[in-house]
């Protein structure tokens, strides 16, 4: 490939450094076997970042300067895919064991990555899930239509068969100590994801028919997956869509999951707001080439929409002021007015409500979905953790991963915020490093982009 610098592989692109020039190359030389090797070397579920990534590495590409940029998403996904349909994906047993033990909270992504890495370089590993199943995100967040269950259950089987042991249906901090796992392990690595989401506190927001966008996911995937998941599930088992006018507060990748799975339960209408104004079909001055493009994008659940009922559900600049009584304690509607974004004196963006743009928004079901404010701190606090200004686990540094507690260490949401699979991939890769070392004075792990660094 002729990229000159490909930026691809940079910090505006792929957080974990994937060789895509490389791996693209071979794979237009037919070298499929190549190609995977390269790809593996700097991630270990490309399956998964394949089908659900938005793919910085895309918005970075060098082609994208002037016209598409090459589509390394579904290059990747092919890769791999063909790999696991060749039988080219066999358990890499460890043929050498320290002795050493780890324990992981949490299954999802970034959990997984750490364990995998861990296993990899001889240390007994032990992934706790407080779900039935594991996966976290990837098993109960994603919707089925995005991440079908069997890529992920695939993976995991592939793992256990590795040597590292999964125990479910254990929610650290209340079923388990968490202290007494720091004890009992040589040391533990907290990956339990950012899932305290943040609320709405106006007027009706005790009425029924109101809910977090994740109980709303969650459910719904339990229900897909069997009773034996919903028997497990604390929360209210099944929240449906169907026949009903939805509302999904909030514009990012969470909300566009609900208007989908929304569409596919049987809603009457569906409508979401974004407080944010509608993005530029281009990029701005301030929004050169390779940063992310900020600019408008219709996903999955807004083409579906539109193509179900002749339009785009979204309302952007609009603010939500009141959730609206039908007289029995349920929902019925909303109240919501327009909103103007301009530069104030020092620069900063100010928003401040259009007159006479006030109007009600008839709906049975609420989701909110407006990101999360970083972990449940019921494990922070049993092990006496610190938390950063965004209520995050706090590491040392931004490239260090362990806690001020002596042998605990955290990755992915947890300790970074809400943010990307590829991200949390990343994440506990580095963690496990960071563990190695810690353990065993060095490490052969490989940091970003597959380079293993004298320690």
């Amino acid at each position: 490939m002729d990229c000159g610098v490909p930026f691809c592989q940079t910090s505006h692109g792929c957080p974990l450094g994937n060789l895509i020039p490389k791996w693209n190359d071979l794979i237009y030389r037919a070298d499929w076997k190549q190609a995977l090797a390269h790809l593996l070397q700097t991630n270990n579920f490309p399956e998964f970042t394949g089908r659900v990534c938005p793919a910085p590495c895309e918005g970075a590409c060098v082609l994208g300067i002037s016209e598409p940029p090459v589509t390394i998403k579904n290059i990747e996904c092919a890769i791999i895919d063909h790999a696991f349909n060749s039988g080219w994906m066999q358990p890499d047993i460890p043929t050498n064991r320290n002795g050493k033990t780890v324990a992981v909270v949490g299954s999802g992504p970034a959990g997984l990555a750490c364990a995998h890495q861990l296993n990899k370089a001889g240390y007994l590993v032990t992934v706790f899930e407080r779900n039935d199943r594991v996966g976290g995100l990837l098993q109960y967040g994603i919707p089925t239509m995005k991440l079908g269950k069997d890529v992920v259950n695939r993976r995991v089987q592939l793992l256990a068969e590795e040597g590292i042991s999964f125990k479910c249906n254990v929610d650290v901090g209340k079923d388990i100590s968490a202290a007494d796992l720091a004890n009992e392990y040589n040391a533990l690595v907290l990956c339990m994801g950012a899932t305290w989401p943040r609320d709405l506190p106006l007027k009706g927001r005790q009425l029924s028919g109101i809910h977090f966008a994740m109980e709303f996911l969650e459910g719904w995937q339990k229900k897909q997956a069997g009773a034996g998941a919903l028997a497990h599930h604390t929360k209210t088992p099944h929240i449906s869509a169907k026949d009903k006018n939805v509302l999904v507060i909030g514009g990012g990748d969470t909300g566009c999951d609900c208007i989908a799975t929304s569409l596919r339960q049987g809603a009457r209408s569906i409508t979401t707001f974004e407080i944010l104004p509608e993005p530029k079909t281009t990029r701005g001055q301030d929004n050169p080439w390779p940063q992310w493009p900020r600019v408008f994008r219709v996903d999955y659940g807004h083409e579906e929409v539109k193509v179900k009922f002749g339009n785009d559900p979204r309302k952007f600049s609009t603010l939500t002021k009141e959730f609206l009584d039908d007289g029995e304690g349920n929902v019925c509607g909303v109240s919501a007015v327009e909103v103007e974004w301009t530069r104030g004196a020092g620069g900063r963006w100010e928003m401040k409500e259009l007159e006479g743009t006030s109007r009600v928004y008839k709906c049975e079901l609420v989701l909110l979905a407006m990101g999360f404010l970083g972990p449940e701190r019921y494990v922070a606090n049993q092990l006496e953790l610190p938390l950063d200004a965004r209520s995050n686990v706090e590491t040392a540094k931004s490239d260090i991963y362990k806690t001020p507690a002596k042998n605990v260490f955290a990755a992915g949401d947890c300790r970074r915020g809400q943010s990307l699979v590829v991200w949390a991939i990343s994440e506990g890769r580095q963690a496990a490093r960071s563990v190695d070392i810690y353990l065993s004075g060095k490490s052969a792990l490989p940091g970003p982009g597959g380079v293993i660094y004298a320690d």
